[in-house]
């Protein structure tokens, strides 16, 4: 059997069986639930290219293979009545359509830079817009490589023309975000893909200054140096230019495509309260404002963005010693920091931790993302949800996202305006 065809038949069946489960569950508050449940609400599905994590399966595959099993991500996300992908089409300063910036994509034939013979992003929007389903596309703004070695990048490559815009870290290469030439060439690079496709949302993830490694010093010293004058702090020359980042991004966006949106996926802990009264009631672990230098409750607030979708990934269990975070804690905070900004909050979801046996036992429970959204749905501001990944919705190893259809999403919805 084909990849598409098992994934559409694999979650049909899991879909009508969930169904008939959620004709005598209480688990989504019953018919008062389906009453309050908005005809727009985000029902999203991210689909990684990085490592060939969710598409294409493999290198090598051939153009009909690559857009088969693309299609079959698309019916799968229909299937699970979603209604928007959101497609990683830059995942290591390399790209998924015909780029006059960068090369082609590893990810689709093994080789950096050979033409694959079509257009992902353009195959993409067309056959997501056919199927009703909108299309964000998902850029990484600084990483260039999983590794250290620039003569493994394309002959062609701009980190190899320009090695003193690259910082080696923790085993693998950036582009260095304090450089200003090096934020305006990648933001040249990403709208290019505004300007050529009817894209509905530019979609960033988690990272921007790279997560820490122990022992380990991400060397931006010259550049601190000659344009960090005005700050007291590298710390918060680095937010400034992450804040750079966006702003512009978010400018050049509105210029190129007033219609397509802009929304960031953070970590989902911006500071812990321990740490600033502000932040949120959770202990320990990466903090976004300090250890990224990604100022996301400033994003929000400032309404410089039209989305936030925090990755959530947290279980909805009762805290204890060993969990930093927790759903029931973190949407509620989230909520309060959108309440009164113009911009729209959606919940990341760990769809890829549901029935991983590596996880609690929480994860082992198919019910378990079904009540994460029936919490949040107690949070007037929280606008839908968006699930890793795409892989896990074709697959559904315990039925986590048939329950959620089942529970949550009976009828169709249309993306928030």
């Amino acid at each position: 059997m084909s990849r598409r065809a098992f994934t559409v038949t694999a979650l049909s069946a899991l879909v009508a069986s969930g169904g008939a489960m959620a004709a005598g569950s209480a688990m989504a508050g019953g018919k008062d639930h389906h009453r309050r449940r908005a005809t727009r609400e985000m029902r999203g599905v991210w689909i990684a290219t990085v490592a060939n994590r969710d598409w294409p399966s493999k290198q090598g595959l051939t153009a009909d293979e690559q857009r088969a099993e693309l299609i079959a991500h698309l019916d799968a996300a229909v299937e699970s009545r979603l209604n928007t992908v959101v497609f990683q089409v830059r995942p290591t300063a390399d790209a998924l359509w015909p780029s006059p910036y960068e090369p082609w994509s590893q990810v689709l034939t093994g080789t950096q830079g050979e033409d694959p013979g079509w257009d992902p992003l353009g195959t993409a929007v067309e056959e997501a817009h056919a199927r009703d389903l909108q299309l964000h596309a998902w850029f990484n703004p600084y990483r260039i490589a999983n590794h250290t070695d620039l003569g493994k990048l394309a002959a062609s490559h701009p980190a190899r023309e320009h090695e003193d815009w690259v910082v080696t870290y923790g085993g693998k290469l950036y582009y260095n975000p304090g450089l200003p030439e090096v934020r305006e060439f990648v933001r040249k690079a990403m709208l290019d893909a505004v300007e050529k496709y009817e894209i509905d949302a530019v979609h960033f993830d988690d990272y921007f200054y790279p997560y820490p490694v122990a022992g380990q010093t991400f060397d931006d010293d010259e550049a601190y140096d000659r344009y960090g004058g005005g700050f007291s702090a590298r710390a918060d020359w680095r937010r400034d230019n992450i804040d750079k980042l966006v702003t512009e991004m978010a400018a050049g966006i509105r210029k190129i495509r007033p219609s397509t949106e802009f929304g960031i996926s953070p970590f989902g802990v911006w500071r812990n309260a321990g740490t600033d009264p502000l932040g949120s009631d959770t202990r320990g672990g990466v903090q976004t404002y300090d250890d990224l230098y990604a100022d996301t409750r400033t994003w929000v607030r400032e309404g410089w963005i039209d989305y936030i979708c925090p990755q959530v990934y947290w279980s909805a269990h009762p805290l204890d010693q060993q969990v930093p975070a927790n759903y029931s804690v973190l949407v509620p905070w989230w909520s309060e920091v959108a309440r009164g900004s113009r911009t729209k909050l959606y919940v990341g979801e760990a769809l890829y931790k549901a029935g991983d046996p590596a996880q609690p036992a929480e994860w082992q429970d198919p019910a378990e993302l079904s009540r994460h959204l029936t919490l949040a749905a107690k949070c007037p501001e929280v606008r839908g949800h968006v699930f890793f990944a795409a892989k896990e919705v074709g697959v559904d190893r315990i039925g986590a996202m048939a329950r959620v259809v089942a529970d949550h999403y009976q009828q169709p919805a249309r993306v928030p305006r």
